[in-house]
């Protein structure tokens, strides 16, 4: 009976082996980028309900109070980088578009959950926002998109959710949500992973 391999056996056994390794670590992006964006998506959107909670923005001498609710909000890298990537924010100067100042800092990381269009991290921003860049995600669709743009997830202080924030005095519960919310990453090799968002609640999970 054979008992071992013989010379030629194990160069083969090697070269197979270094064949399997050298592609895997050449394949830039794989399902479990996708998974990855996906699970650090549902901590930030849980970390942002946590923040209304915590945070309440109303202010009855401030007529759009609202529009500083905590908010997840997706955005297009510039068009010379191209990609999409989200910042997590209160907008407390009610212009609709964040600044560093007002984005959220990652209380493990202590670094701001922010980037600007020209999608570049930074020593005291998380590289986690641009999802194109760190994990192949080449779209986003939000089925419950009332924007333009590519949009938003909106947190009450009660755990509601909202779309959008109106710009209409007295439209606090504008868009609020009454269904659920899907969130669908679609990857470079067209592999889909959704999270959804409950109304009322603001409970969120994975599919």
């Amino acid at each position: 009976m054979k008992t071992a391999l013989t010379l030629l056996e194990v160069i083969v056994v090697i070269s197979l082996i270094s064949i399997i390794y050298f592609t895997q670590s050449n394949k830039t992006f794989t399902n479990t980028d996708l998974e990855k964006a996906a699970n650090r998506i549902v901590l930030y959107l849980k970390q942002t309900r946590y923040q209304a909670l915590i945070a309440d923005r109303r202010n009855e001498n401030v007529s759009l109070w609202y529009k500083r609710r905590w908010t997840m909000k997706f955005f297009r890298c510039s068009e010379s980088v191209g990609g999409i990537y989200y910042v997590i924010y209160s907008d407390e100067n009610e212009t609709g578009h964040p600044n560093k100042d007002e984005s959220l800092i990652d209380p493990l990381t202590r670094k701001r959950v922010y980037s600007s269009n020209s999608c570049e991290s930074s020593n005291d921003t998380s590289k986690y926002v641009l999802l194109t860049k760190e994990f192949g995600i080449k779209s986003v669709n939000i089925s419950c998109n009332n924007t333009t743009s590519l949009g938003q997830i909106s947190f009450g202080r009660d755990g509601k959710v909202y779309s959008k924030l109106s710009n209409s005095e007295n439209s606090e519960d504008e868009y609020e949500i009454f269904e659920k919310c899907k969130i669908e990453l679609i990857s470079k090799e067209d592999q889909k992973i959704g999270i959804f968002i409950e109304p009322k609640t603001g409970f969120t999970h994975k599919e």
